[in-house]
């Protein structure tokens, strides 16, 4: 995977946590991730298309989740709640969306609707040929990991 696609997402979980929920985050050393189940029990998921093919997960611990939940949307929400699902799917759209605005050469890409998964040890589908980078993160509100696998497409398919 090109190392300028991992900047962006660094940059943009860093400034939609602090503008969002006045949340400051800590990022540890990106790693690359092999295992086909998402790292925590509450995931949310964007494809993107384009210039740039693959998929993103911002995936969270059950608590650590609630507690960020509860400061973006101004209340809390159990995790069986819609309002819960819909809380996760905007923060990763809104980290997605800042992201892929910041990809070097003006790339087009679009970006799906986002996907909540909630449960212990789901798996989340990814390309073959990508590798998956997994950014950890810290917060006061707990832990969380952004998981990478998107690579530039190939020309035929960008052209298309």
């Amino acid at each position: 995977m090109d190392p300028a696609f991992i900047t962006p997402f660094i940059a943009s979980i860093q400034h939609v946590f602090a503008t969002m929920m006045q949340v400051q985050v800590t990022v540890g050393e990106p790693q690359i991730r092999s295992a086909p189940t998402a790292t925590y029990d509450v995931s949310g998921i964007i494809g993107m298309s384009g210039d740039v093919v693959g998929s993103v997960v911002l995936s969270f611990p059950k608590a650590s989740a609630q507690r960020l939940v509860a400061l973006f949307a101004g209340q809390e929400f159990d995790t069986s709640s819609p309002d819960f699902a819909d809380a996760i799917g905007e923060l990763t759209n809104m980290l997605s969306g800042s992201a892929k605005g910041m990809f070097q050469g003006k790339k087009k890409v679009t970006i799906s609707c986002p996907s909540v998964v909630i449960g212990p040890q789901h798996v989340v589908a990814r390309p073959k040929d990508v590798p998956c980078i997994a950014i950890p993160c810290s917060t006061d509100c707990g832990d969380l990991v952004i998981e990478i696998a998107i690579a530039q497409a190939p020309v035929a398919a960008a052209n298309a």
